[in-house]
């Protein structure tokens, strides 16, 4: 890698040392079947794993890539520090984001992503992110 400073809507690079690709990280909703809320996140990736995900990724092709160890890059609202939580990377076909699953941990939004969230939990998080979303589902 050659540039020293790179911030696309999919990639970063820092310093030519740090590389980031932007991720979904999905909490599935509890009695919501197959439905998940998904935070975007960047996950920080060795060198090697970057550089392959990036050389295939116009061709739409990364399916079968992966998965790579990663790092959250985020601190999210609603949960203690989230920085440099331990994940894999799973690239997706057709240029989709890769997702991304946490390491197994008794961290709440670990345990989140494997348990599922209420639908309340959602309505927290979108409020805890500058969208309140309950005067909608109010009754009146």
């Amino acid at each position: 890698m050659t540039a020293h400073h790179i911030l696309t809507e999919d990639f970063c690079i820092i310093d030519g040392e740090h590389y980031f690709v932007r991720c979904v990280l999905a909490l599935p909703l509890i009695g919501w079947s197959g439905e998940a809320f998904g935070f975007g996140v960047w996950a920080m990736l060795s060198t090697r794993s970057f550089a392959l995900y990036r050389g295939i990724f116009d061709s739409g092709r990364q399916g079968p890539l992966g998965p790579w160890f990663g790092r959250i890059a985020n601190r999210l609202e609603g949960y203690a520090d989230t920085l440099n939580l331990k994940c894999h990377v799973l690239p997706r076909e057709g240029r989709q984001r890769p997702l991304v699953r946490l390491e197994a941990t008794d961290h709440p939004l670990a345990v989140e992503q494997q348990t599922g969230i209420t639908f309340d939990r959602l309505l927290e998080l979108y409020a805890l992110n500058g969208h309140d979303l309950s005067a909608a589902f109010a009754s009146g």
